[in-house]
């Protein structure tokens, strides 16, 4: 292992999370020092996004996925940020929205060009409203 031993690892997990979740104990020596501290940084650490937004596109993200799991985490992750029921179910109703357009447009084929140009025309259009 090219980082810290697994003890050391498995000891700041339960430090920062009171155990050491079995999907963290089935990870290959070699790559738990460097697959925690990933963890550690996007999931749980300030990042430019907020946590609690973090979650919510979490949320979204794996409604989609259907990942019971991570549907799971990021739901009481954003809880644990500060995110209402309300908040959750707008980021899932967002998800069916956009995932509902881009549905229809793949399967109607719109011209990508075409679509590109009209959105820089609203876009300009919504600026010059202020």
């Amino acid at each position: 292992m090219a980082g810290r031993s697994r003890s050391e690892v498995e000891a700041e997990i339960k430090e920062t999370l009171g155990l050491v979740p079995h999907f963290f104990s089935q990870i290959p020596d070699d790559l738990l020092d460097h697959e925690w501290e990933i963890f550690k940084k996007i999931e749980l650490g300030e990042t430019l996004i907020p946590n609690k937004y973090k979650e919510l596109i979490g949320i979204a993200l794996h409604s989609e996925t259907k990942c019971r799991y991570c549907t799971l985490f990021h739901t009481e992750a954003a809880k644990l940020f500060g995110a209402t029921d309300e908040e959750i179910q707008e980021a899932v109703h967002y998800a069916k929205n956009s995932l509902g357009w881009s549905a229809y447009l793949n399967g109607m084929r719109e011209d990508y060009d075409d679509f590109e140009q009209e959105l820089g025309q609203i876009k300009a259009y919504l600026a010059s409203k202020g």
